[in-house]
């Protein structure tokens, strides 16, 4: 928690003194600062609680910089390339995002010669942080740019709003691939790709797009349940209304409540594999 509190403390003073001096050369420390913060701090407790004989610190840096930019570069290419608009877009970009992670995640194994499904599920989560650190930058960087200008708030708000995410979402999605990964790889002596892998690695694709897609679930959800009638015309022109023009409070619940019960899911299924990770004996 004091890496935390302290990373804290140090956003906020960033983000006062960019607004008090109007200084741009700090937005970058702004944008690092507050994307970094919650990813590295989950990837310190992993580690802190893993208590891991075979998996050295450096690994897990390793797989937190190096597994999160490989990932993210791999997930921009694919998407690029496969994409395209339609009701299946989130499940797609979900399956290539955890198929982008999973190579990630082979690539920083390498070397290994001992698994456990603590390691596996450490590794995972580093790298899902890291691609979540990076690709919250990214965001962070993008809502800066406003119709009005360079907007500081926007920046804040969109940092504040996926670090409260963070902890729910790549890195949860990695971590219990790399448990079923390593789980596998202790059995067999080395890394493959089985048939529960790929199970669980589509299960982790679906709960990711649902999650991604919630905004819109919600919105159809909200006007189905306050019986709106412009839900008919605006569907049948392919269109989803802006959440403005529902009923607030009811969108939020069925958003918020939708990625609630995605995020219960995932939750679950890591609690399982660390279980399990609880009652392997560790490697000599």
């Amino acid at each position: 928690m004091a890496v935390f509190f302290s990373g804290l403390l140090l956003w906020v003073l960033s983000v006062v003194v960019t607004e008090l001096t109007a200084n741009p050369n700090l937005i970058p420390t702004v944008v690092m600062v507050g994307s970094f913060l919650v990813p590295a701090t989950a990837v310190i407790y992993y580690l802190d609680h893993g208590h891991s004989p075979t998996l050295s610190a450096q690994r897990v840096f390793f797989a937190f910089v190096y597994g999160g930019v490989t990932g993210i570069l791999a997930a921009a290419i694919l998407e690029a390339w496969l994409l395209q608009d339609g009701p299946l877009l989130y499940l797609g970009v979900g399956l290539i995002e955890e198929f982008a992670k999973l190579l990630a995640l082979l690539l920083v194994c390498w070397g290994l010669r001992h698994f456990t499904i603590r390691d596996g599920i450490i590794l995972g989560a580093a790298v899902g942080s890291g691609f979540a650190a990076f690709e919250s930058s990214g965001y962070a960087f993008s809502a800066l740019f406003t119709p009005r200008g360079l907007s500081l708030f926007s920046l804040v708000y969109t940092e504040v709003l996926r670090g409260v995410l963070a902890p729910l979402g790549h890195g949860l999605w990695t971590a219990i691939l790399g448990g079923v990964l390593f789980e596998g790889a202790s059995r067999r002596g080395h890394l493959a790709l089985t048939g529960r892998l790929f199970l669980v690695y589509l299960a982790v694709s679906v709960l990711h797009g649902l999650w991604d897609s919630m905004r819109g679930i919600a919105i159809v959800l909200t006007l189905l349940t306050t019986n709106s009638p412009a839900l008919t015309v605006l569907l049948h022109q392919g269109l989803l209304p802006a959440s403005s023009a529902v009923a607030t409070w009811i969108f939020v619940t069925f958003e918020f409540g939708g990625i609630g019960i995605v995020s219960i899911i995932g939750l679950w299924m890591l609690r399982s594999s660390w279980r399990r990770a609880r009652l392997q004996p560790s490697p000599a």
